[in-house]
């Protein structure tokens, strides 16, 4: 019983050597103040505390994280800029972010927490503003999460806390969708997504804040 509890206290050791290592470091979370500090402190402790659950219990726990912890506010309040993407750091830094930095941030979390690449996207999508049958809309970023390539993806939305599929998402237009390796038009996969300067220059950003994934 002694050599199991031991085995499991290294492994838990080693997920959290595994993910502080793919962190910045305290030094440069230090830089974005001492809200960040305290947002990035429980954070981490939250991906560290990932390490044996399901991906959907991942998902949710990620979800709620930001959506509770997080106020939404449009860039040009918090970034004076019309079209800001923020890093997890600069987002914690504020306490604010527009959709784009919920949906970043999570995108992070989750690939953090092992979540493989091919299986998240973040998606520009039309959000119809009072309901599923309104013609007005807006555009709006969420993240969708695909459990196998051919199956109908979930949702994460910081309207929202629940994940729904997104057949369960009427108010939602899809536009385009991207990751790390390409971007989806329609039914159409494109390799070169070097073409999105935005998502080019976050990357280059969070790697320059130390994070790896």
């Amino acid at each position: 019983m002694a050599i199991r509890a031991l085995l499991l206290l290294g492994l838990w050791l080693s997920c959290l050597v595994v993910t502080g290592s793919s962190l910045p470091s305290e030094q440069t979370v230090a830089r974005y103040g001492p809200n960040a500090q305290r947002l990035f402190r429980d954070w981490q402790a939250m991906l560290n505390n990932q390490a044996s659950n399901p991906e959907t219990q991942r998902l949710k726990e990620v979800n709620e994280f930001f959506n509770r912890r997080i106020t939404y506010a449009e860039n040009s309040a918090v970034w004076r800029q019309e079209d800001y993407w923020a890093t997890p750091l600069e987002t914690f830094g504020k306490g604010m972010a527009d959709c784009k930095g919920f949906v970043i941030a999570k995108y992070v979390s989750l690939r953090l927490s092992g979540v493989a690449p091919d299986k998240i996207r973040l998606t520009y999508v039309k959000a119809r503003i009072g309901g599923p049958s309104s013609n007005v809309t807006q555009a709006h970023m969420v993240l969708a999460y695909y459990p196998t390539p051919t199956t109908e993806p979930l949702i994460l939305d910081n309207l929202i806390t629940s994940i729904q599929p997104a057949s369960q998402r009427s108010d939602l237009i899809p536009v385009f969708s991207f990751n790390m390796e390409s971007i989806w038009v329609g039914g159409t996969q494109n390799s070169n997504v070097s073409r999105l300067t935005r998502w080019k220059q976050l990357l280059d950003k969070l790697k320059a804040e130390g994070f790896s994934f």
